[in-house]
């Protein structure tokens, strides 16, 4: 209890510390939070009302946003996988890294669930043997189940590993190992229980079809790398932790294959879809050229292809993939891009035309925006958090000071200062 007592206090007080950029860095995080805070606030006191969506359209920015963040939860497993499957030694380094931003990933799922519900008062509903929990008949119930779970692995996973490098104690592996491949298989589930959770609604033929798991899986793999690259950019620029280039480079080739597929999952299902092109196309036909003289998606689709496209041919080419002043260019570019195809590009026109023929437009109001804004700085500030203490123990800057918990021991000691890592 003495250590553990001690590695929280010194993991908070070294995260605490920080240069003029760290500080502005979370300040304005800290102000787009507040704007979050305030835009959930007008939601609960006038009602869903403020937002967008309407009876017709009642997943809008929020569930674009949860459906996206799942994926990039799940990729943090294309560090796990290489790491300790194939004991690639520039992966198994920067692990916990990995852990964390699936940690902040999953946590801003959570935030939108509450953005979304409209009632959070009735989320107690959805916990196990507590509220009104409809399993196995729920999809949401698989899925709120598959997401706590894949939280709890990586918890577990990544701060016993903390804890174990900060007391100097070895890892048990007879314990460890088997939680890291739990959490390798358990990473495939909650992007695929996500995918049925829309593909399983016949009303919608826009989703309704088998291939919507794979497609989820794919770009998972490929937003997910590209945000841990530029995090990695982030992080050898400004901290002294040198990540190696071989962990660079494999997430780049991972997102090159895993981008090539999805863009070639898409090309598949507009040619199925609009060769003979039935009703059941209305969805991907008013995505991709409107329907009815109504075109407000119809940007969304191009923009977020041609980013994707671009992204691809960037990352085919050896010299761009391995430049890494070009790289996080293409990083951006994909990561936007399937960010609209996850969101707008596949949530919205689902309801479009709804099952009755109706045809209703949908156009994120103000207070979507600033809660969705408010949220990502929320899970930001949280990842921010998670990976400067996760740093601090694994250069050696915070570890367990046995001498000094000898003379103070109730209390925990301050971190004992190392050297930098070579760079």
């Amino acid at each position: 209890m003495e250590k553990l007592i001690a590695f929280t206090t010194d993991y908070i007080r070294y995260v605490l510390k920080g240069g003029t950029k760290f500080y502005a860095w979370m300040g304005v995080l800290a102000l787009f939070s507040a704007g979050a805070l305030y835009a959930f606030y007008l939601q609960n006191t006038e009602g869903l009302i403020v937002t967008g969506m309407t009876s017709q359209i009642h997943d809008g920015l929020y569930f674009a946003n949860l459906v996206f963040l799942v994926g990039v939860a799940a990729g943090a497993v294309t560090i796990v996988f290489p790491a300790y499957v194939y004991h690639h030694k520039g992966m198994h380094e920067v692990t916990v890294l990995g852990e964390m931003l699936a940690i902040s990933a999953v946590i801003m799922v959570t935030l939108f669930v509450f953005a979304h519900m409209g009632r959070p008062d009735r989320l107690w509903h959805m916990l196990p043997f507590v509220g009104i929990f409809n399993l196995p008949g729920s999809m949401l119930a698989w899925d709120v189940l598959a997401l706590t779970g894949y939280l709890m692995l990586n918890f577990a996973c990544g701060f016993y590993y903390l804890y174990a490098k900060y007391t100097g104690v070895p890892v048990n592996n007879k314990i460890f190992m088997p939680l890291v491949y739990i959490s390798i298989v358990w990473a495939l589930s909650i992007h695929t229980v996500t995918a049925f959770l829309i593909a399983t609604m016949p009303a919608r033929p826009m989703w309704y079809h088998s291939m919507m798991p794979i497609r989820f899986i794919t770009t998972a793999f490929a937003a997910g790398p590209c945000l841990i690259i530029l995090a990695f950019m982030i992080i050898r620029k400004n901290t002294k932790m040198w990540i190696q280039d071989s962990a660079i480079n494999l997430l780049a080739v991972i997102v090159t294959w895993c981008l090539g597929l999805a863009l070639f999952l898409t090309m598949s299902e507009i040619v199925v879809e609009l060769y003979a092109r039935t009703e059941h196309a209305n969805g991907l036909y008013y995505l991709m050229f409107g329907l009815h003289g109504l075109t407000s998606l119809v940007p969304w689709f191009w923009s977020s292809l041609a980013f994707m496209l671009i992204a691809f041919v960037m990352f085919l080419i050896p010299s761009v993939r391995t430049n890494y002043k070009l790289l996080p260019i293409a990083c951006v570019l994909a990561f936007v891009g399937i960010w609209i195809e996850k969101g707008m590009g596949l949530i919205v026109p689902g309801f479009i035309p709804t099952p009755i023929g109706e045809v209703t437009e949908y156009y994120p109001t103000f207070i979507e925006v600033v809660m969705s804004v408010g949220n990502w700085a929320i899970g930001f500030l949280i990842l921010t958090i998670l990976l400067k203490g996760a740093i601090g123990i694994l250069i050696g800057e915070v570890k367990f000071d046995a001498s000094t918990a000898e003379k103070s021991p109730g209390f925990a000691s301050g971190g004992k200062p190392a050297t930098s890592a070579p760079r």
